[in-house]
């Protein structure tokens, strides 16, 4: 369009007019400065004024921007077109005059106020004075009323707009320093936080390492305790070995003191014994030379092993096992070869006895002959005539008296170590005893698989192997007599056993009667000496009755028979009664058993048929009142059964005879007071002839033992 053209021409040439290039900043009306102020040029109109007031008088006059400019407005907004009223060029050129002239009038106190925009607001914020009055066109002061009009509106504005900003900028500044506090506020509660943080992360550190110092410094104390633990275990171990050391090297200086005690003394044995092979003017008389210095060379090589294990003991050491155990094998050598020596002696002046008794007998053989069958046709008539013996048979009395005087023999033969007054010879005779007396105290009813090694410990005894007894060894080759020693208490302990255990229980027997059998049948001399003990304290197991002597007291008697005397005076009969009864119970026992661990073959040491000898030797003999009831009675109920097997209808003979004529002598020989065994008798009798048969003994099927 061309007025549009023409307009964006008209603004082109405002811009570049002297007006137009005036400069004011954006804050002009707040400072309450004049737009206008620093124009002194004269006003005039340009070249192309002509051209313009042309066009605009050919045109209705449309009210452009260039009077913003002039008003202090530089921005080219759109102008406001006046359609009451027309400028002429007139008008034009005298609103510019006027214009002018309003500038230049102003009083310098207007113009202070302009230099001086720091004055109070109230002074920048009042109207102008009026201009003054100038004769213009009424469109010209309508015009310049305008203008005044606008100015003051855009003063106005300003303040408004200023007063709006520095509110503005008053309210940002209080919500920038209230924000500034807030977050100084924040800054410093987060610095609080992360100090306190700090600190408790410093403090948790601390406690960390506090706690790993305390446990470490506890770990430490623990394995120091545990060193310490050790340390004290080893010390005390190695405290105990040296004194279990310093104990066995004592120990070994006592056993080694010990056995070369021993090996002296059986080196002063071995010596003595040597003396008893070198000949004698009666050995010379009865033993042929050869034999004689096989003795004696036999004798000094013995005394040489013996020697030479001595010399070696000279040099500062003990002997050892081997050592003793060769000497001792020496001394029983030694001793074996006396016993050979002492036969042979004894044979050789037995046989040379007999000789000259046989000489003396062939003489007196013919004078006697006829007095000894007189004496015995007298004998056999005196005895029908009273009936019954009152004594054993010779035989049995003298077989009594053998056993007897071996028995006195052997407690003879060890007299020295009862009456010595040396200590450890006291001591060793105190450890054989109990060696000897504490198996046999543990047999009983009960003793089962314990029996064997009861068994094997006193066989070891006798046979001279060392034996533990209350945790010391002992052997009865320690002392030349400590086997007859042995051997002489093992037998009165058995006897004993039988006086009190058997009496008490009567089971007891078999497993002690076992072992005894098995001890006989190895050791004889036991066997003989355990004969010996019960006859002396039960003289009606061989069977005998002693006589009363001339001169012999009651008391003396009554010990004779078996009774015990004392201080108090003669036990009662009853108890006398029981102690019998345990003895012949354990004899009946003895009689019938054999060890079942040893040799089947042979007889029994001392078998049934020393048990038939005894009945019918008891049968013989007048009964006594009380006595022979009982010991019957206990005799048959535990061998009865063993003899009726072995002699069978010769057995039941013997009862019969027994039931029908030795019971009227039993019944007539007891007192009405004394039946109590008597009844027992009979009733035993009367069954077992009833039944045809007598049952074995209880205890004896329940221990399984064999029969001899």
């Amino acid at each position: 369009m061309p007025s549009e053209s023409l307009r964006w021409k008209t603004l082109e040439a405002l811009r570049n007019s002297k007006k137009g290039k005036i400069s004011f900043g954006p804050h002009s009306w707040e400072r309450s400065e004049d737009i206008l102020g620093g124009y002194k040029d004269t006003i005039s109109l340009s070249s192309q004024a002509g051209l313009i007031l042309d066009r605009l008088g050919s045109s209705p006059l449309q009210t452009s921007s260039f009077l913003d400019s002039s008003s202090g407005h530089s921005s080219p907004g759109l102008s406001e077109q006046t359609t009451d009223s027309i400028v002429s060029r007139e008008s034009v050129f005298d609103i510019n005059a006027q214009a002018l002239q309003v500038e230049r009038e102003k009083t310098p106190s207007d113009e202070a106020k302009d230099e001086d925009p720091e004055k109070d607001d109230s002074e920048v914020s009042s109207p102008l004075p009026p201009p003054a009055i100038s004769l213009l066109s009424p469109k010209a002061m309508e015009i310049t009323g305008r203008i005044i009009k606008i100015e003051k509106e855009y003063r106005e504005k300003a303040q408004v707009a200023l007063r709006q900003r520095q509110e503005m900028q008053e309210k940002f500044v209080a919500e920038l320093v209230s924000s500034g506090s807030e977050q100084l506020k924040r800054f410093e509660e987060f610095m609080e936080l992360k100090q306190r943080q700090e600190c408790q992360s410093i403090r948790d550190m601390m406690d960390r390492e506090t706690k790993e110092s305390i446990g470490r410094q506890e770990k430490l104390k623990e394995e120091q305790r545990h060193r310490m633990k050790i340390l004290n275990l080893r010390l005390r171990e190695a405290e105990q070995q040296r004194v279990r050391e310093a104990e066995l090297e004592r120990q070994r200086q006592v056993e080694g003191m010990e056995r070369l005690r021993n090996l002296n003394t059986i080196q002063e044995e071995i010596l003595q014994l040597n003396q008893l092979l070198e000949p004698s003017s009666q050995t010379k008389s009865d033993l042929p030379p050869a034999s004689l210095s096989s003795y004696s060379t036999r004798g000094n090589q013995l005394c040489s092993q013996v020697s030479e294990v001595v010399r070696k003991t000279a040099e500062g050491a003990f002997p050892s096992m081997d050592d003793m155990t060769a000497a001792e094998r020496s001394l029983h050598e030694m001793r074996a070869l006396i016993r050979l020596l002492q036969e042979e002696v004894a044979r050789v002046q037995e046989h040379k006895k007999g000789e000259e008794e046989e000489l003396k007998k062939q003489a007196e053989l013919q004078v006697q002959q006829e007095a000894q069958k007189k004496a015995a046709q007298l004998a056999k008539e005196k005895a029908r005539r009273k009936g019954l013996q009152n004594s054993a048979e010779d035989s049995t009395l003298r077989w009594y008296m053998d056993i007897r005087d071996s028995a006195a023999q052997c407690a003879q033969s060890f007299d020295q170590l009862n009456c010595t007054k040396d200590v450890q010879l006291k001591k060793l005779k105190l450890e054989l005893q109990k060696a000897a007396n504490i198996p046999i105290s543990q047999i009983s009813s009960n003793s089962g698989s314990q029996l064997r090694e009861i068994f094997d410990k006193i066989d070891n005894l006798l046979s001279g192997r060392s034996v533990v007894s209350g945790g010391k060894s002992v052997s009865t080759s320690q002392h030349p007599q400590g086997l007859d020693f042995v051997s002489y208490k093992l037998a009165e302990k058995f006897v004993k056993q039988g006086e009190e255990e058997v009496a008490s229980h009567h089971e007891a027997a078999y497993p002690i009667a076992v072992v005894a059998s098995g001890i006989w049948e190895l050791h004889p001399r036991v066997g003989d000496l355990i004969l010996a003990h019960l006859h002396k304290k039960c003289p009606y197991a061989v069977p005998h009755y002693p006589p009363m002597k001339d001169g012999t007291s009651v008391e003396e008697y009554q010990k004779i028979l078996g009774y015990r005397v004392d201080d108090s005076g003669i036990e009662g009969q009853d108890s006398f009664l029981k102690r019998m009864s345990g003895m012949i119970r354990l004899y009946a026992a003895v009689i019938q058993l054999r060890w079942p661990y040893g040799s089947k073959h042979g007889s029994a040491p001392h078998g049934l048929n020393h048990g038939w000898r005894w009945l019918a030797q008891m049968l013989n003999m007048e009964p006594l009142a009380d006595i022979t009831a009982t010991l019957l009675f206990d005799f048959l109920e535990v061998c009865g059964n063993a003899l009726m097997k072995q002699y069978q209808s010769q057995f039941w003979k013997l009862i019969l005879m027994l039931k029908e004529e030795y019971f009227p002598r039993i019944e007539a020989a007891t007192s009405t007071g004394q039946m109590g065994s008597v009844i027992r008798l009979k009733q035993f009798l009367e069954t077992s002839l009833q039944r045809g048969e007598i049952k074995p003994p209880h205890g004896q099927l329940s221990s399984g033992f064999w029969r001899s």
